[in-house]
């Protein structure tokens, strides 16, 4: 009897070894520091490059670093600085507004004066992204309290008014090579379709030909396009740019499109989409019968400051809604606006100037310590912006203490979603330890960054952490597994 309880319990302990080697056969070979020890540090595509990296676990103590202290370029890990104090400055059920009135008379269904459109910066007001309400139900919700009023006709004109925002074409520290692609819109304050143009353009028939261009949607009254596009050898890619400024209201196009493909469908930067919205506006006014005829004038346009009516308000989905979507997508248009709103809410100027005061004032004001930070716009495209990862660190820290902490971390992408779909997708990385990774993504010519949180075991709790790697020399891809590598051994810790 006895050698068959000893038998039975070699088979008991046998089967838990098992089972305990199953569980850990996923897991990291690793400890976070051993990662950048026994990894990192011996790779030259990591030597050789700028790596700066930290994580301290739930009681602040250190699990990992390598250059903790240097700042360095975040790229797009700068949207969870900008988000962040967004959402504890300005809270997460603000609304950006836009509002409609008029000036001058209505009498018989006419009104003799102009319509205003004002702008409160909402930078969801006619955007395609599922968060914003329809342009339709927001022109149809215009349109409605017109009507209310009597009006059936207009006899003056569309006047825009941007001015929430000061008109700054891009921040200063842009390059000129980002001012036309979609993700080079700067803020407004009247935007409009999150300040780009759809285009397509159809190449020709033969190389050399001329290719075509058609804006589809958003127009802008009185703009003019030059169009310099050639069509290119079969397989060349697509090398197509274009180029446009504030300072007068035309765009240029420039470069070659591959003969084989039928068809690119893009979006440029519009730097007058105050002006589109006014158009669009007028345009939906007409198709729901009411007699317009109006010109789109600019609010500087207006010769003498008319007395104005409010018709009605309306307001952007939550703030919380808008900062998951800036995270999850990376988007630069939303975070530049919530950036500017802090400086226009703070000190009464919505430019870069103010926002960047109003950054420094509120990291103060929530005892955030500021050394190894220096942010020039709110999404990281600016290579400007130095951070190291200790400040990241710290300013996760305080952010898992803010009432608003449930909606931060949950704007963060995690892997299979957002900009992290294809990130810890790996066959020999387990799903359930990847999944606790909860990070953004960031990206530049040359850097490569993630910075977040993680849902480690029970010994480290909530781990914050930040990896920042500039000035590499090798292909992305090469970086990115160490990267991961890294993040799971995070996600790995007990």
């Amino acid at each position: 009897m006895k050698r068959i309880v000893n038998i039975l319990s070699l088979v008991c302990a046998f089967t838990l070894t098992a089972a305990v080697a199953m569980s850990q056969a996923h897991k990291s070979a690793y400890t976070p520091q051993g990662y950048i020890d026994q990894v990192l540090k011996k790779n030259p595509n990591f030597i050789n490059a700028v790596t700066a990296i930290k994580a301290i676990d739930k009681d602040g103590k250190t699990i990992a670093e390598w250059n903790s202290t240097h700042p360095v370029l975040t790229a797009s890990t700068l949207k969870t600085i900008t988000t962040g104090l967004g959402l504890v400055y300005l809270g997460e059920d603000y609304r950006f507004t836009t509002t409609l009135s008029y000036s001058g008379k209505i009498s018989g269904g006419l009104l003799r004066g102009n319509l205003y459109i004002i702008g409160g910066g909402d930078p969801t007001l006619g955007s395609e992204d599922p968060v914003a309400y329809k342009i339709d139900s927001i022109f149809g919700v215009w349109t409605a309290a017109m009507k209310a009023l009597g009006i059936n006709k207009v006899e003056g004109n569309v006047i825009v008014d941007d001015r929430y925002l000061a008109r700054e074409v891009i921040p200063s520290s842009w390059t000129w090579g980002n001012i036309g692609y979609d993700y080079g819109s700067a803020p407004s304050g009247l935007p409009f379709h999150e300040d780009v143009q759809n285009v397509k353009i159809v190449p020709g028939k033969s190389v050399g030909d001329p290719a075509k261009v058609i804006v589809t949607y958003p127009f802008i009254p009185d703009f003019r396009y030059v169009n310099n596009l050639t069509t290119g050898p079969a397989k060349s890619g697509d090398w197509s740019e274009y180029f446009v400024s504030d300072l007068a209201r035309v765009g240029k196009f420039e470069g070659t499109v591959p003969m084989d493909i039928d068809t690119i469908r893009s979006t440029i930067s519009n730097k007058f989409a105050y002006l589109s919205c006014g158009l669009a506006f007028r345009d939906y006014l007409i198709s729901q019968g009411i007699s317009v005829d109006p010109e789109i004038y600019a609010v500087e346009d207006v010769k003498e400051e008319e007395p104005l009516t409010q018709i009605v308000q309306t307001t952007s989905p939550e703030l919380w809604k808008i900062v998951e979507v800036t995270n999850h997508i990376s988007n630069n248009f939303y975070a530049e606006t919530i950036f500017k709103t802090l400086g226009k809410k703070m000190f009464g100027e919505g430019t870069y100037s103010a926002a960047t005061k109003a950054a420094l004032k509120l990291i103060d004001s929530l005892g955030v310590n500021k050394v190894g930070y220096t942010q020039d716009d709110g999404s990281g495209l600016s290579r400007e912006n130095y951070l190291s990862p200790a400040f990241f660190c710290r300013f996760y820290t305080m952010m898992a203490s803010q009432p608003v902490f449930e909606k931060y971390i949950a704007s963060f992408p995690y892997s299979g979603v957002g900009t992290l779909r294809n990130v810890l997708k790996a066959k020999h990385f387990n799903p359930e330890i990847a999944g606790r990774v909860h990070a953004k993504s960031g990206s530049l010519s040359c850097v490569k960054t993630y910075a977040g949180y993680v849902y480690a075991g029970p010994k480290h709790g909530l781990i914050k952490f930040a990896i920042l790697v500039n000035n590499y020399s090798c292909k992305t891809s090469e970086i990115q597994k160490g990267l991961e590598g890294f993040m799971y051994s995070l996600a790995s810790a007990d």
